[in-house]
């Protein structure tokens, strides 16, 4: 069953409770919530206190990806949220593993971020200790950059390396998730699908979410 995960940042902020019903009515699985600390990222995004009011106001579960440094500081401060997962950055974890045991520590899912450009090997050591893998197809820090074709072959290989294992991490994509880009994936399909501006959050049609998502999921099943 593959899942929608919605990019909470790329929402309407001014109308934000009237996103969360849009989203619940739309069947939306997940909200995915960038946490940008302007180091690890050339943006600021996404406090605790501001996912503490979205977790009191939906039933869809958070997931939170730290497009951050230090992760251990972070997982301290978004742990007590109570999201579904905490994404962290393997590019910026000195002791992976421990970073794992502190997601872990708050009953949270953990879940292993990858950039485009780093080799897929870097994960490898860690797939029996994570619940998710967030593939980034664009590098992370602002909406609307190009789908990364490079990470398809990426997106094969940890498909490859997973088959036939008893533990089977979801693989998540972010990054210029739309129509077109879903086709390319028709290969190497993985389990959530986190939408933003490029298919979910425009104006330029007058559609409901359901509606959106319904297009989305047309082209998916066509390559299932």
């Amino acid at each position: 069953m593959r899942k929608i995960a919605a990019s909470i940042m790329c929402a309407d902020q001014l109308h934000l409770g009237d996103e969360l019903k849009r989203l619940e009515s739309a069947g939306v699985e997940l909200l995915h919530c960038d946490v940008m600390d302007g180091v690890y990222v050339n943006n600021l995004a996404l406090g605790p206190e501001y996912l503490e009011i979205v977790r009191n106001n939906t039933e869809i579960p958070l997931d939170i990806h730290l497009a951050t440094i230090t992760p251990l500081k972070y997982i301290d401060m978004f742990g007590p949220v109570k999201p579904e997962y905490i994404s962290f950055h393997v590019e910026v974890a000195d002791d992976v593993t421990e970073v794992i045991r502190k997601i872990r520590s708050y009953n949270v899912k953990p879940s292993i971020a990858i950039n485009p450009e780093t080799p897929i090997e870097a994960i490898y050591p860690y797939l029996n200790d994570v619940e998710m893998v967030l593939m980034m197809t664009v590098n992370p820090g602002f909406a609307g950059q190009k789908f990364q074709t490079d990470v398809l072959q990426k997106l094969r290989d940890l498909k490859a390396k997973l088959a036939g294992k008893v533990h089977v991490p979801l693989i998540e994509v972010d990054g210029n998730i739309n129509k077109e880009t879903v086709g390319l994936m028709r290969d190497c399909l993985p389990d959530i699908y986190v939408l933003g501006t490029s298919a979910l959050f425009h104006d330029r049609d007058k559609t409901s979410y359901s509606e959106r998502l319904v297009h989305i999921w047309s082209d998916v099943e066509k390559h299932v």
